[in-house]
């Protein structure tokens, strides 16, 4: 049977510089279906051709608003901002590094936004009325179907590591993640993963001896594993593996039994924001019902509250995979490893395990 990632998951409830679907960086402008009496600028995370159904109905609800929608990656939403000019600068930011806007937050970048809508969320999903959660966001295996038997799926990290170093699953080359010294939210998952499991080091050791393949963004590491290029691919962003799922890609996905990472897509209105008003509307749309139904049924992203607009608490729901889930809580903990001497420390750390031989980010061996 089908695994479906939404049906398990809906009862749920100092400049730091990595180098630098839609590519990242492109920019569509949503034109005003009737005359313009407002613009709203969203710098987000989430690809344009997935982000555009909820600008779309946001419009029906507004439709003198005029909405551009520049599609970043989670780091250069947060180095642009802090680089651009104030009157450069977005209206709302939607990343899914929380680390990041969680740093903006508490750097006085953020604009106080309290509501109705915002007054019916969960304490764990915003911070300080400032950060808020607008989806959930479970961190997964993926993995080809044509190249894994099931009984070599592996369900925990114990059987992930296993599977490593197993000479006869011959995974050199072909296994992938995020490269933490290039995506914020690869450092993320990476330094979450040392909190957590025990064996982060020995996991991250056993990759590094594979040849790991190395990439900044979701799409690339999918579609090498799509492809049969990779078997699988650990430590990534499941709603858009289990888009491909629906259009037909021969993936699998693994929530982690031992502990399934959630992270928050967040949303926040910059303090010096020059359409602030309309950027207070577009979010309290995405956390309200409607808002909510749009992200789950067209977009994919699993939602912070019910269909009936009820807060969903983390440890809702009932089976093991779902008490694994380990939604990474937001607010100042998340700053910890973005202190620059800790960051430095971390990575240096992670490339001496994950690229023991200055393997090339991206590149399976020949």
């Amino acid at each position: 049977m089908r695994f479906c990632l939404f049906s398990l998951l809906t009862p749920l409830s100092s400049l730091l510089i990595f180098p630098a679907a839609a590519e990242p960086g492109d920019v569509k402008t949503f034109p005003s279906p009737q005359t313009t009496t407002a613009r709203l600028r969203i710098h987000g995370s989430t690809d344009i051709e997935n982000f555009a159904a909820v600008i779309a109905d946001y419009q029906k609800l507004s439709p003198g608003t005029q909405v551009e929608y520049s599609d970043l990656v989670a780091q250069d939403i947060y180095s642009r901002y802090l680089r651009s000019a104030p009157r450069d600068r977005a209206d709302l930011l939607i990343s899914s590094g929380m680390d990041l806007q969680t740093k903006l937050v508490n750097d006085g970048h953020a604009l106080v936004h309290r509501s109705p809508a915002t007054a019916g969320l969960p304490a764990w999903s915003q911070w300080r009325h400032e950060a808020f959660g607008i989806s959930y966001e479970p961190i997964v295996i993926v993995y080809n179907k044509r190249l894994l038997a099931p009984a070599q799926v592996p369900r925990t990290r114990r059987q992930l590591l296993a599977l490593l170093r197993d000479p006869k699953a011959k995974l050199a080359g072909r296994v992938g993640t995020y490269d933490a010294g290039r995506s914020s939210v690869g450092y993320l998952l990476a330094t979450q993963d040392h909190q957590l499991g025990s064996m982060a080091g020995a996991l991250q050791a056993a990759l590094g001896d594979n040849a790991v393949v190395l990439e900044e963004r979701t799409g690339p590491l999918l579609d090498r594993v799509a492809r049969g290029q990779l078997a699988l691919a650990y430590n990534v962003l499941g709603s858009y593996a289990q888009a491909r799922i629906d259009a037909g890609a021969p993936l699998g996905i693994v929530l982690p039994e031992d502990y399934t990472l959630v992270l928050l897509r967040t949303a926040l209105i910059p303090r010096e924001a020059a359409n602030a008003v309309e950027a207070g509307r577009f979010l309290d749309y995405l956390i309200s019902p409607r808002g909510q139904a749009v992200l789950a049924r067209q977009v994919g992203l699993q939602p912070i509250r019910s269909a009936s607009g009820a807060p969903l608490a983390p440890q809702a729901g009932d089976g093991a995979r779902v008490r694994a889930l380990r939604p990474i809580p937001l607010g100042p903990g998340l700053l910890v490893y973005l202190d620059a001497l800790k960051r430095r420390q971390f990575l240096d750390a992670w490339r001496s395990t994950v690229q023991p031989q200055g393997a090339r980010p991206g590149t399976p061996p020949p």
